[in-house]
């Protein structure tokens, strides 16, 4: 069987490289895989699984999600987060760099996606902080880094992926986010107050002061967003909600938010509308791809024997755990995290239910690991999305980015030594 498995490493990766569309690489794969090495009515097997894949009920969620991040995006709640959170941001170690971690931090509990929140959050606070003086470096490599927490915090995109491929509860997957979501958040506000206490000069002095009229305020332009984000999540972790119910719940309290705000109109509706139907169909078509390839593949029997390659190697769970770091590291140089999800996931699953690992907490490493690939060229969007807003070179903002980056090998090492920050919540709350 090395004939099989070398053949779909060698044309995934030539299709790939051909600037094909990652969904339509996967599928083709798929099909020439079963074409060469199995006598089998490929065609009717390729219908049959595109149509049990795209009716799966899971899946409602998604658009409903990514719908509210955009009603969001294109309104001024945003906007609002910067204003709402300044005041008290001055009087943190760091300054209004730290709202670059506060504010990704909010608007992830609504929006689901890294890039959305990179571009809301660095479209309002990029130019606020240049202005004042700020460290290039360091502000734009907080965004760079506070922008993944999109994929960690509830409700995530690839957590909804990752939960319809493994079959692991997606409600669970949403609380398991929230303890390790905090502590990287932590781990990032105490970096910029370490780097800015040793070096008051990358957060210069703001003598502007704040009256306690002023404080009253700006909690009042935080209120919409928090409780849209309390309302949702809430809903959920209470049992007063499916997951499904407070998604679309969310999409209608966004709506009323924007219409308070005055900003509702026809033409950003179908903005909104316009951009989800782009985000599901690419989503969608990656989807398609990668579970049929990953039935092809075991069809082909490839999955049993790569983790019987792997297992012959007589691993621990921590040998196991570093392998794969270092594997998701590697390829998410190259590959976007959402395919490498659906790639990997039928080959890595199976390895990590074996040796004892629990599939809940492996959802919460895989998404951590695919954060690192938002920040790490040449393939990183967030460093895509900050490149077009700040003009700066995707090299100048890997380096600005890294100390996050490593921050995040931090985090993996602290819910591996401590699998408790990721599975006691969804515990206690069963």
């Amino acid at each position: 069987m090395l004939a099989p498995s070398l053949f779909i490493v060698l044309a995934l990766a030539g299709l790939l490289v051909s600037g094909l569309w990652v969904g339509m690489s996967l599928m083709a794969v798929g099909v020439f895989s079963l074409e060469l090495f199995r006598d089998m009515r490929v065609d009717r097997f390729l219908a049959s699984d595109l149509w049990s894949t795209g009716t799966a009920l899971e899946l409602v969620t998604l658009p409903l999600f990514i719908l509210m991040g955009e009603v969001l995006f294109h309104s001024r709640l945003a906007e609002n987060l910067f204003a709402g959170l300044s005041p008290f941001a001055r009087l943190l170690p760091g300054r209004l760099i730290q709202v670059n971690v506060l504010a990704s931090t909010l608007f992830a509990t609504v929006s689901g996606s890294s890039a959305a929140t990179t571009a809301t959050v660095g479209r309002i606070t990029i130019r606020e902080l240049d202005k004042r003086g700020y460290s290039k470096m360091l502000s734009y490599g907080s965004l760079a880094g506070s922008g993944t927490m999109g994929f960690l915090i509830p409700p995530s995109i690839p957590m909804i992926v990752y939960g319809v491929l493994s079959e692991v509860s997606i409600l669970d997957l949403f609380i398991a986010g929230v303890l390790p979501g905090l502590l990287l958040a932590a781990l990032f506000f105490g970096y910029i107050a370490v780097r800015c206490a040793l070096d008051p000069s990358l957060a210069p002095v703001d003598e502007a002061r704040f009256t306690m009229a002023e404080r009253v305020r700006a909690i009042g332009q935080l209120t919409p967003t928090v409780l849209l984000m309390a309302f949702v999540i809430g809903s959920m972790l209470g049992g007063f909600a499916s997951i499904t119910e407070a998604a679309a719940m969310g999409v209608l309290g966004a709506v009323i938010l924007v219409a308070w705000e005055r900003q509702l109109s026809w033409a950003m509706l179908g903005k909104c509308l316009l951009g989800t139907v782009k985000t599901c169909s690419m989503i969608g078509l990656i989807l398609a791809g990668a579970l049929f390839l990953t039935k092809a593949m075991a069809r082909l029997a490839i999955p049993g024997q790569v983790a019987g390659m792997i297992e012959g190697l007589h691993l621990s769970p921590m040998m196991l755990v570093l392998l794969l770091l270092a594997f998701y590291l590697v390829l998410g140089c190259v590959i976007d995290g959402l395919s490498t999800i659906v790639m990997t996931l039928p080959v890595t699953l199976p390895l990590v239910v074996n040796a004892g690992l629990d599939p809940l907490w492996f959802g919460v490493f895989l998404i951590v690991t695919i954060e690192m690939a938002q920040i790490t060229p040449p393939v990183g969007f967030n460093l895509f999305i900050l490149n077009s807003m700040t003009g700066k070179s995707i090299a100048w903002l890997a380096r600005a980015a890294a100390p996050f980056c490593a921050l995040m090998v931090v985090h993996v090492a602290l819910i591996t030594l401590f699998p408790a920050i990721v599975t006691w919540l969804p515990a206690a709350l069963r």
